[in-house]
């Protein structure tokens, strides 16, 4: 809910006469709303519908109503105004306590309710996009500008993980490494422009090779990665050759011609006990292998020891 007049409020008031009035009050003001007359009723209400704010009375017949508000603001994340007519019983801190955002006194004056009402959920609209921004933000310091690929920090931070999973649980796992062949050249012959495209392009079709568990990352400059939990050597071969055509295949439209851009690709699995840097070097190593052959290919490179290494 990031347009508050457009809320939706569950009042929850064991007097029906009070419940039915707060609820014309919340629908004239041109909110949705709904009412409960206990905990249960309102309980079951949150479970099957999004609320953004609950005015409870404080005493219901089923539950207290401090209960049901932290009940409500840890399991709901709905906010809440808390409404009671024994002010010498319970105070302001009480309600803050288990999560409220208000706290009001009967007998209501109902401009009051509507101005608190307003304010909670100008608040709540507030954080809400302070969160979604927030999001964005971090999602950009692990995004990489051009290709919309994450980048190497989120890279590194990402393999130490899966390393960690992989040795942990004894699973299978495998990175590539790609590197645009030549690519140099087409820039100096096309411009920067047309190789930014280039990569955003070749980023593209990574993308769309790889599997939904698998993540691929701008490693730098015209280097790609790409992470495969659960992906043994041979498998990974597979899609870095699926790679590999994908991206010789490519159409680049550059000054009325059809350019294609090759790309080598290296693979390599994970072995136990390694760490992050043994398995990048292994698989740039691989990579080069695919180089010094031609490029336009894929290369494997296992740890000593084992069948390919």
């Amino acid at each position: 809910m990031t347009d508050f007049r457009h809320a939706d409020i569950l009042i929850v008031d064991d007097d029906i006469d009070v419940g039915n009035t707060l609820l014309k009050l919340v629908l004239a003001a041109g909110y949705n709303g709904v009412k409960a007359e206990d905990g249960e009723q309102a309980l079951e209400i949150l479970k099957n519908r999004q609320v953004d704010l609950v005015v409870t009375d404080i005493e219901l017949p089923d539950i207290q109503g401090l209960e049901l508000t932290n009940l409500i603001t840890k399991e709901h994340g709905a906010d809440v105004i808390v409404m009671t007519g024994f002010g010498e019983q319970y105070t302001y801190e009480d309600a803050i306590e288990q999560g409220a955002s208000d706290f009001i006194i009967k007998p209501i004056k109902f401009s009051e309710l509507s101005l608190r009402i307003k304010r909670v959920l100008r608040e709540r609209a507030f954080d809400q996009e302070r969160e979604k921004l927030m999001g964005k933000l971090q999602e950009l310091a692990v995004t990489d500008g051009l290709t919309k690929l994450y980048n190497s920090r989120h890279f590194y931070e990402t393999l130490d993980v899966e390393i960690r999973r992989a040795r942990r649980y004894g699973r299978p796992l495998s990175l590539l490494l790609f590197d645009i062949d030549k690519f140099k050249n087409f820039n100096d012959t096309y411009g920067h422009i047309e190789g930014d495209r280039a990569l955003a392009r070749i980023a593209r079709a990574v993308q769309d090779c790889i599997r939904l568990t698998d993540t691929a990352f701008r490693y730098g400059g015209e280097e790609f990665t790409v992470l495969m939990p659960e992906t043994d050597e041979e498998e990974a071969l597979g899609v870095g050759q699926r790679v590999c055509e994908e991206a010789r295949d490519l159409v680049h439209r550059v000054d009325g011609k059809d350019v294609h851009l090759t790309i080598s690709v290296g693979v390599t699995q994970c072995i136990p006990g390694e760490d992050l840097a043994d398995m990048v070097k292994r698989v740039d190593e691989a990579m080069y292998k695919a180089k010094r052959a031609g490029g336009n290919q894929v290369a494997a490179l296992s740890a000593p020891g084992r069948p390919g290494g």
